[in-house]
């Protein structure tokens, strides 16, 4: 089907998902917002109890790991500038960033520390990975727009020139990832707190700079910050592609030498689905054109319907190996989540039902097998037997995917143009 305009995509995605909005915003107000505003917020020592087993039960008072408390603020303030329970949600998102501040924040070589004990008090994990320092440039860029307050504006630009003056790789592009607190490389002896080589990057890593700079840029329009987004344009769209895949892998050496041996020839489905719709959303706001994409949208959305999605049931599987179906098949909170923004993405810049029809058969299962409407949130994993498993909340697991999913589901199916 030819492209068609995008009033018409508009009005194609208000007809036929009309049905769906109402669903998605019981979803969004009654599942996910409860769960986090009533169970998260830790009144006693700052920021966000994230610890939660899979009734949404309290085990304790768990760690503090900078991704998960900064996606929570970032998940706040973008409820609140969504426009959801405005006050209440500007309130919790100020309550997780001055917890960042103020126990997070390493005062001597600035950047946030991995993680910290319950109260911040003990550093648990001090050195640095661009992983996290990315989600904290997130929150306090989006809680910059939420607010309007020029305070948390002009420290996430002192962050941002941070970041770049002791991470940005100007020899072979895109960011250096890992660090000692004192921001020195580190070293093979150490771990990098995420997979892949010490000195290497990761397709993983450079994913959520590029959402992070996006809004950093809306937020700041600061030039630099545009520059770095299109490089990181550049890299999510061609560099770490495998092109006689059709698909995305994640590990490199620093030079960008694809590690591709053993079980890294893997493609993680959820990982290619989401970054079809965030490259979309960057080229939107450093206004360019994300038309020159297609082809790459369409291979890398193709390959992970014909190898990862679940025909009998709906639903994408969490990864195989190279032009293999499937072998790791559980379903994933995130992934589901993120396979339903991109395929109504898709369904905008094409027009073509088969993208919406992914969406809802995608959402359908989500609603059935995902959602916990007794308890609150969503189940982590389904198992191949239908089983749920994990944790409701846990060092890696917050309201940030599905929350994000539903307000920009939600934002598509309404025909909004802007953020």
């Amino acid at each position: 089907m030819t492209a068609l305009p995008l009033l018409c995509l508009l009005l194609f995605s208000v007809v036929d998902g009309a049905e769906y909005v109402p669903r998605l915003e019981k979803n969004l107000r009654e599942n996910i917002m409860p769960f986090w505003l009533k169970k998260s917020i830790d009144r006693e020592n700052g920021g966000y109890t994230i610890n939660h087993d899979q009734q949404g039960r309290l085990k304790g008072p768990g760690v503090k790991m900078i991704v998960t408390q900064a996606r929570t603020v970032w998940l706040f303030a973008r409820l609140a500038r969504a426009g959801y329970c405005r006050r209440e949600c500007l309130e919790a998102a100020d309550h997780g960033y001055r917890f960042l501040r103020r126990w997070m924040w390493d005062e001597r070589n600035g950047g946030f520390y991995w993680e910290v004990d319950a109260t911040g008090r003990q550093k648990l994990k001090p050195n640095k990975h661009l992983y996290g320092q990315s989600f904290a440039l997130y929150a306090l860029a989006e809680f910059a727009m939420a607010s309007g307050r020029r305070d948390v504006r002009d420290f996430a630009i002192d962050y941002f020139r941070l970041l770049d003056a002791r991470a940005h790789d100007a020899e072979y592009g895109g960011y250096r990832e890992y660090f000692l607190p004192d921001w020195t490389p580190g070293d093979r002896e150490s771990s990098s707190y995420m997979s892949g080589e010490v000195s290497g990057k990761l397709m993983n890593t450079h994913l959520h700079l590029l959402e992070s700079l996006t809004t950093f840029y809306r937020a700041t329009k600061l030039p630099l910050a545009r520059e770095r987004l299109i490089e990181l344009i550049n890299i999510q769209s061609n560099t770490v592609v495998r092109k006689s895949l059709g698909a995305c892998t994640d590990k490199y050496a620093r030079d960008w030498t694809p590690r591709i041996d053993g079980d890294n020839a893997r493609v993680s489905y959820g990982h290619d689905l989401e970054n079809i719709w965030l490259l979309v959303d960057a080229c939107e706001a450093a206004g360019i054109s994300s038309r020159p994409f297609m082809d790459l949208f369409r291979a890398l959305f193709s390959y992970s319907l014909k190898y990862g999605y679940d025909r009998k049931e709906g639903g994408f599987y969490d990864s195989g190996r190279f032009n293999q179906p499937a072998d790791r098949l559980t379903k994933v909170w995130w992934t589901e989540a993120e396979a339903i923004v991109s395929a109504l993405y898709m369904y905008r810049l094409t027009g073509e039902k088969d993208y919406f029809e992914v969406f809802a058969r995608t959402y359908d299962l989500i609603e059935k097998h995902f959602v916990d409407w007794e308890n609150g949130e969503w189940h982590a994993t389904i198992l191949p037997d239908g089983t749920v498993s994990g944790d409701k909340a846990q060092p890696w697991k917050a309201g940030y995917h599905n929350g994000r999913a539903m307000i920009e589901c939600l934002r598509l199916l309404r025909g909004q143009v802007s953020r």
